[in-house]
Order: structure tokens, then C-alpha cells, then sequence
């Protein structure tokens, strides 16, 4: 069996090469990640022209199915987001709205596209609203079909108002590690489960 290969959407604000807390997060992951010999690839959506919409392809120079042929040939997806007024990015939601039109994109089996793929999430911000963005991410994903490990997201959140963010630490908080690499365990387990063993096709 291949190696099993991870795709994260980088959801910071910041276009490149502006440092991001969001992008140490997912290095962080990723390193937790590649401990199983899983593949990565980070794609930073604010340097794409996404369209707003929810149609596979809103045409007229939209680079949004460049993006979701990488999370189509990926067993994991990684969404990371900064947290701004207590919700994640607005390019975040923006992902999910994207990610919708994967709903009638279905396989051979009848089943929508992303069926059978994990998602993990990572957030970061010196203010509260963790735990909501990534049930809002949950849910999303879940509808849109992607499977949810157990233990299956990472956070940091800063000191509320303290100016500190992910980027400026010196070193990843035990806590974080710890949770980290759970996250990485128990997504390369249920990834390699469902490649294993898919789920059952969708009737017609």
C-alpha cells in the first residue's frame, strides 16, 4: 500500500511570504504527521483567486479546482485557520463553501467525492473561540463526507488581549504537542482503514 498523503489548506489572511502562526501550526502538524510516514503538501488559499460561490468551478479565472484536485488525491485533509473575533478565517469559510459543490460529485459507487477522506483541524489566536471553530469545521466536513477521527483537532489559543501569537513561541507548549500528536495517530489510523476497507456505495 502507498504511503498515505495529507493536504493542508492554509486559511491565514496573510498572503506569502508573510510569517504566519498558521503556517507554524501546520508545520507543527505535519511533523507529527510524518512520524507515520504520511506525504504532505500545504496550499496558503489566500494566494489563490477563489471565487466566492458554491459551485464547483465559478469560471472566469477561479483557481478553486486547482485546490480541490489536491484534496481529491489526498487521504487527509488539514484545515488550519487563524481565529478573528471568536470565528475562524473568513477564507476558512470560504473553503467550506467552495467544498460544498463536492456533494454532487460522486463516484463510481455513487458516493459524493470526498467519502472515505479524513479531516483534521488546527486553530491558533491569542483570543478565545477554539472549540467553536472547530465545531463549525466539524459539522461542515462531516456533511460534506469527510470521516472525523476521534481526538481530531489541535489548538493553541494565547492569552486573551496579550499581543502573543503561535509564531513568536519559542518552543510548542507540551499541552499542544501532546494533543498534536494524537491528532496525527488517530488520523493515520482511521485513513488507513478506509483504505482498506471504503465505505458501502450509495444507492442510486
Amino acid at each position: 500500500m502507498t504511503a498515505l498523503h495529507a493536504v493542508a489548506l492554509n486559511c491565514t489572511l496573510k498572503p506569502s511570504p508573510a510569517e504566519s502562526s498558521t503556517d507554524k501550526m501546520v508545520a507543527h502538524v505535519f511533523d507529527a504527521l510524518s512520524k507515520h510516514d504520511v506525504s504532505v503538501e500545504t496550499v496558503r488559499v489566500v494566494d489563490f483567486d477563489v471565487a466566492p460561490g458554491v459551485e464547483a468551478d465559478m469560471g472566469d479565472g477561479d483557481q478553486w479546482p486547482e485546490i480541490v484536485e489536491r484534496i481529491g488525491s489526498a487521504d487527509i485533509l488539514l484545515i488550519a485557520t487563524p481565529t478573528w473575533v471568536g470565528h475562524m478565517s473568513s477564507v476558512a469559510q470560504r473553503v467550506l463553501e467552495r467544498l460544498d459543490a463536492e456533494l454532487s460529485n460522486t463516484d463510481d459507487e455513487n458516493r459524493p467525492r470526498m467519502v472515505g477522506k479524513v479531516g483534521i483541524a488546527a486553530v491558533v489566536g491569542n483570543e478565545d473561540g477554539a472549540h467553536k471553530i472547530v465545531a463549525d469545521l466539524f459539522q461542515s466536513l462531516n456533511d460534506i463526507g469527510f470521516s472525523i477521527p476521534a481526538q481530531g483537532s489541535t489548538y493553541w489559543n494565547g492569552e486573551a488581549m496579550s499581543g502573543t501569537d503561535f509564531k513568536d513561541l519559542d518552543e510548542i507548549p507540551e499541552a499542544v504537542r501532546s494533543t498534536t500528536e494524537s491528532v496525527a495517530r488517530n488520523a493515520v489510523h482511521l485513513a488507513t482503514l478506509l483504505r482498506q476497507r471504503q465505505y458501502s456505495p450509495y444507492p442510486e
